[in-house]
């Protein structure tokens, strides 16, 4: 595994790390293979965790907490996110901070994810939704910088909407943020227009988050992909997605190399950009965590690929599906 510095916190942190949303409570999920599967990636040198309150109203908090109490000195970052307190996803421009995140209730959420966590101070506190305009409220910052002097954070973050990366930009530039989230892949590459620019110049960490495109980017979905009643995912891939999906990834298997695999090609390409500090893809089962892990040690795609590559971008607007 190798390790990336994360931004002006100066953690270093392992370049591929774990994504926990799956372990919250999505169809087939199951704890045991959960926490196999977490114990696996730290053996393979993963140090970087990104869950939320929202992952299962805590569950997937407390499974990292379990995680953190069986490895007791080893130096592994927590990274969990406080939800909205109108429980929408994604917000909205209306929506204002006493609708999302008046300060009470983000008070109220980092104490609830501290216990869930079993930790006194979370390494990276992120806001779960974000709007830019925000940061015109002064509250905002007073309880962030209160929090981080009450030791219950060390860290700040914002987690941006889906293919707006732009909604973000000034988080970083008035240094509200010490890390963004944002999806970045093979064909969401709008971050590197605004937002990677930013980050760089203001050294704030990138967590690139969705390196899959859902699935899209495992090479493995096909018209006649369903998904058990209740999965998000059925909402995601409404005909017009699924298809369109399906068509682009069918387009980029005659680029993959013969010892490749689409993931494989996926996480290496989002490697080739040093201003990402870590990628965070889910993973629940072990051959998931061993594959994944493995993109780190074989780092990023040859340059001929990788420019390949970039000519797959898919500039996307979002929709009433597109949560």
């Amino acid at each position: 595994m190798k390790f990336r510095r994360f931004g002006r916190t100066s953690w270093e942190i392992s370049e591929i790390g774990f994504g926990m949303w799956g372990m919250g409570g999505w169809t087939g999920s199951d704890d045991v293979e959960s926490m196999a599967s977490l114990q696996r990636s730290i053996e393979l040198g993963c140090n970087f965790f990104d869950t939320a309150w929202a992952y299962g109203q805590g569950h997937s908090e407390r499974l990292l907490g379990q995680l953190l109490r069986r490895n007791p000195g080893v130096q592994l970052y927590t990274a969990t996110k406080i939800p909205p307190k109108n429980f929408k996803w994604p917000s909205r421009r209306q929506f204002t901070l006493d609708d999302c995140y008046p300060p009470e209730h983000v008070e109220d959420y980092v104490q609830r994810s501290r216990e869930n966590l079993g930790v006194e101070t979370i390494d990276l506190i992120q806001f779960h939704t974000w709007e830019d305009s925000w940061l015109q409220d002064g509250r905002l910052a007073r309880v962030m910088d209160d929090l981080r002097h009450r030791g219950w954070i060390r860290a700040v973050g914002v987690s941006l909407n889906r293919w707006e990366s732009w909604n973000g930009v000034e988080a970083v530039r008035q240094g509200f943020a010490d890390a963004v989230q944002v999806i970045y892949n093979i064909f969401d590459q709008n971050p590197e227009d605004e937002l990677f620019p930013a980050c760089q110049e203001m050294d704030v960490a990138v967590i690139a988050r969705v390196p899959f495109d859902e699935g899209t980017l495992t090479g493995t979905l096909t018209l006649e992909s369903r998904w058990p009643q209740g999965d998000w995912r059925n909402t995601y891939f409404v005909p017009a997605n699924l298809r369109a999906s399906v068509e682009r990834a069918e387009r980029l298997k005659p680029l993959i190399p013969a010892n490749m695999s689409m993931p494989e090609m996926a996480l290496r390409f989002i490697l080739n950009n040093p201003v990402v500090s870590t990628i965070i893809p889910g993973m629940r089962k072990l051959r998931h965590v061993e594959s994944n892990l493995a993109a780190s040690e074989a780092g990023p795609l040859p340059e001929d690929l990788h420019t390949a590559l970039r000519t797959h971008r898919w500039d996307r607007q979002p929709t009433d599906w597109s949560q």
